[in-house]
């Protein structure tokens, strides 16, 4: 089986963009499957319809290949009638009578179905789906190849990986603990699942035989550089895209990442009830202080009301300023630029 990327997907350097659950772009998307990677879109609560817009918005920006990602249950999502919600709304009412909001009423549903998701993505046909939170079933990989749409995996272990490879995906992305966003850990809990990049990629590629794509760290030529002699086939990359000014990240999020230092993020379950990489800010360690989190998705969908009004105002306080340990590493705050820098670190 070929390891080159290339290949796989069709594109012309072994690059692909993080997907952003909320702070992906149509620009940024396009902007990189142009430049010759895998450019790719996070649909993270996106009814039917919507994703059904987007794709066709991405097929209209650009004709080379792109990546739409899309999370799986993993069995503990709560809906809105299994948990009492008062106290999580209590604890963060100061931040929504901040922004003069209503204090939020629980909706029918946290999240859309994932069958009418994954029937849009099929109709849509992008390159490639990415998964996340677990491995894809039969069913949804058969589809996927029928429409030939390549089927990405995410591990954050070597268990991971090969439950993925046995699931029949095309590639896996090894990530490593120092990624920002989410802990993506699906067979043990995510606190158990912290493998730094450096140890868990080459075990990875020792233990699959499909292309293994790392991510975690990677900022500009020297870690793509690393990534290469690991084993890997190609690299994924948020936060060094996230601060360009193609993403939909706010001007303060943007800063956030550029000004980073090596110890400038943390790992919290604030902001969504799920472990995540971010730079602490004062909505986040408000909600810690309080010691009340409602479980996901209930978290994320409650201080989603408060931070998409703040990331309107360019309040960086109250939004989630997701980013990876080596965002200080992030060149440009232009994507071309940026995708120049590490592709100079592409083995020729």
């Amino acid at each position: 089986m070929s390891k080159t990327l290339q290949d796989l997907f069709g594109i012309d350097a072994p690059i692909v963009l993080g997907p952003f659950g909320g702070l992906s772009s149509i620009e940024l998307t396009a902007a990189v499957s142009e430049l010759g990677g895998l450019g790719s879109y996070g649909l993270y609560g996106y009814p039917a319809d919507r994703i059904s817009d987007t794709i066709a918005a991405l097929h209209s920006a650009t004709r080379r290949p792109f990546a739409v990602n899309l999370w799986l249950p993993t069995g503990d999502e709560v809906a809105p009638g299994d948990v009492d919600l008062r106290p999580a709304i209590e604890a963060v009412a100061p931040l929504y009578d901040e922004l003069g909001l209503a204090h939020p009423t629980p909706p029918i549903e946290f999240l859309p179905d994932l069958d009418s998701q994954l029937t849009a993505v099929m109709d849509a046909a992008p390159a490639a789906l990415s998964v996340v939170f677990g491995v894809p079933s039969e069913h949804v990989v058969a589809a996927a190849r029928s429409r030939g749409i390549r089927v990405i995996g995410t591990a954050t272990t070597v268990a991971e990986a090969v439950a993925l490879e046995a699931a029949g995906v095309d590639a896996i992305v090894a990530t490593g603990a120092e990624a920002g966003g989410h802990r993506v850990s699906f067979l043990r809990p995510a606190e158990q699942s912290l493998v730094g990049t450096f140890a868990l990629v080459p075990q990875v590629v020792d233990a699959v035989e499909v292309p293994v794509i790392a991510a975690g760290g990677i900022g500009d030529r020297r870690g793509v550089a690393a990534a290469f002699a690991l084993g890997a086939s190609g690299v994924q990359v948020g936060s060094a895209f996230l601060r360009t000014r193609q993403s939909a990240a706010t001007e303060a999020h943007r800063q956030a990442i550029a000004d980073a230092a090596d110890t400038a993020t943390v790992l919290t379950r604030a902001m969504s009830g799920r472990l995540a990489r971010g730079i602490p800010n004062r909505a986040m360690r408000e909600i810690e202080t309080t010691g009340i989190i409602a479980p996901f998705p209930a978290q994320n969908w409650l201080t989603g009301q408060f931070r998409a009004e703040a990331g309107r105002r360019g309040d960086g306080d109250l939004v989630s300023l997701w980013a990876g340990q080596a965002a200080g590493l992030a060149p440009s705050d232009d994507a071309a630029e940026v995708f120049a820098e590490l592709a100079a670190g592409v083995p020729d």
